[in-house]
Formats: C-alpha cells, sequence, structure tokens
C-alpha cells in the first residue's frame, strides 16, 4: 500500500515520516508533498468562492494518481477535502481521524491546542465526532508552546507540551489529545501512564483500517 501526505508545513514531513516507519511503512512506500501555498489560499478564500477548493481537489487528484491513500496533514485544508469528490483513493484528514479515534477511546477528552485561533475549529471537530459516542469535550490552550516552537526551541516547547498532557491526565481526563501533529514530539514525555493521542498515528491506523 503507497500513501501520499500533503502538508503546508515542511515541519510535519519529519512528524509524519517517523509514524510510517514506526508503523512499518518502508521509504518507497510513501511520499511527501509540502504545499505552504495551499494553506495560504484557504486562509485568504472568500466564503462564497470556491477557487482555493479547486487547487487543493488539483493537487489531491494527482497525489492520488500513484497513492492508494492521501493523508492531509494540515487542519486548515479540512473543508477542502469534504468537499472532494469521490475517488478509488482513500483522502484522509489526519484532525478527522484524531478525533475519531479519541472519540472512541474514552468519556473524557482533552484536546491540547498551541494556538488560540485553533481552539473554536477544534472544539466543533471533537463535539462532531464525541456527539456519537457521548464523550465530554474540554480544549484547553498550552500557554507559551507556539512561542517557543516558533522560536526554534523544540526541546522546551515540547516539555511544556508533555506538562500540559500530565496535568489534564491528574485532572481526571482519560484521553488527552494533541491537537496539532508537530506535537507528537512530546508523545513519551508525560509519564507512563499518560500517553497523549495525536494525528499522525491516528492518521495511519485510520489507513490500516481502510485497507484491512
Amino acid at each position: 500500500m503507497r500513501i501520499s501526505f500533503l502538508h503546508t508545513m515542511e515541519s510535519n514531513e519529519a512528524v509524519f515520516g517517523l509514524a510510517a516507519s514506526k508503523a512499518g511503512w518502508s521509504p518507497d512506500q510513501i511520499r511527501h508533498v509540502v504545499r505552504a501555498d495551499l494553506r495560504q489560499a484557504m486562509e485568504q478564500q472568500a466564503p462564497s468562492s470556491g477557487g482555493a477548493h479547486k487547487l487543493v481537489h488539483g493537487v489531491l487528484r494527482e497525489l492520488a494518481s500513484d497513492a492508494d491513500a492521501v493523508i492531509v496533514t494540515c487542519a486548515t485544508l479540512g473543508p477542502a477535502v469534504d468537499t472532494m469528490a469521490a475517488s478509488p483513493c482513500r483522502f484522509i484528514r489526519a484532525d478527522a481521524a484524531l478525533a475519531e479515534a479519541a472519540s472512541r477511546s474514552g468519556k473524557k477528552l482533552a484536546v491540547l491546542c498551541a494556538v488560540e485561533s485553533s481552539i473554536a475549529p477544534n472544539r466543533t471537530l471533537f463535539e462532531r465526532y464525541a456527539a456519537n459516542t457521548g464523550a465530554s469535550v474540554t480544549v484547553q490552550l498550552v500557554p507559551g508552546a507556539w512561542a517557543l516552537y516558533q522560536e526554534g526551541k523544540h526541546a522546551a516547547c515540547m516539555s511544556t507540551c508533555a506538562q500540559a498532557a500530565g496535568q489534564a491526565h491528574a485532572d481526571g481526563y482519560d484521553v488527552v489529545i494533541y491537537a496539532h501533529p508537530w506535537m507528537a514530539g512530546a508523545e513519551g514525555l508525560a509519564g507512563n501512564e499518560c500517553r497523549p493521542m495525536h494525528g499522525a498515528k491516528a492518521a495511519l491506523d485510520a489507513v490500516r483500517t481502510a485497507g484491512a
């Protein structure tokens, strides 16, 4: 099975590439494409215009031409993925795969976000899937994490994310979720009892399930 990844951040290539390697995919089975311009087009698109969606659709069709599944790692592209025409290739939103998996994993979910503008979209997304299982959703901002990430202070950023995850676990949340794929680097830092979920693993698990 071949997988193509569509990123809008270069750093996500390493995150998803490492997750794919851990999941057993070899380098010749995966392909990465980074298109920051797609995120910019989606952010600038007027509500009544479908131009950005068409641009994303064109890239998705190209990636699907030699792949069994295409994983879209940027949540901003999600609405365009949802309007994509049916295809033999499976298109998977990493954020939606994560929300679905989390809603099936427990009853009290804590979604950790690093960017304030991402809180409302994540609340909407996770509550949509949680409604099917009866889970409750709390979305929390991790103060300082995004600033550290932008400054290139990777270790401090991951430590901050891990501390927030550990605190959420201590507060009684049975599922802790890292909303942004780049937070996956903090996966093993929150202690043995807290293993936060992240989009890279959830998306690859969804590919496995679809191909089973």
